[in-house]
């Protein structure tokens, strides 16, 4: 199951932590994995790159972690990220995992 916690500093959404592997279906057709992951790489990309906001960033196999610095942008982008996988976690809810904690 992928366990996707947003973190919130405040009230405001500050970031994400994505974490473990759907078996939806085998590695590189796995549907489910794709969504999301493609999903936190396009918020990442979008926050640092296109938005220039900071963040920590970390990946590695079947992880992702993002802290961003707290600002209405940040909060904004990760609320539509929020919204996404909810209705990912609806579709596909033996697979994925949302919740949000405060940090």
């Amino acid at each position: 199951m992928i366990k996707v916690t947003f973190l919130k500093s405040e009230g405001e959404l500050v970031g994400y932590e994505f974490g473990g592997h759907s078996d939806y279906a085998a590695q590189g057709e796995d549907i489910v994995c794709a969504a999301v992951s493609s999903a936190a790489y396009l918020a990442a990309n979008t926050l640092c790159d296109s938005f220039g906001i900071e963040a920590d960033v970390t990946v590695d196999d079947g992880y992702m972690k993002l802290v961003a610095v707290k600002s209405d942008t940040t909060a904004r982008l990760l609320d539509g990220l929020y919204r996404h996988m909810l209705q990912l976690e609806e579709q596909y809810e033996k697979d994925i995992k949302v919740i949000i904690s405060e940090v």
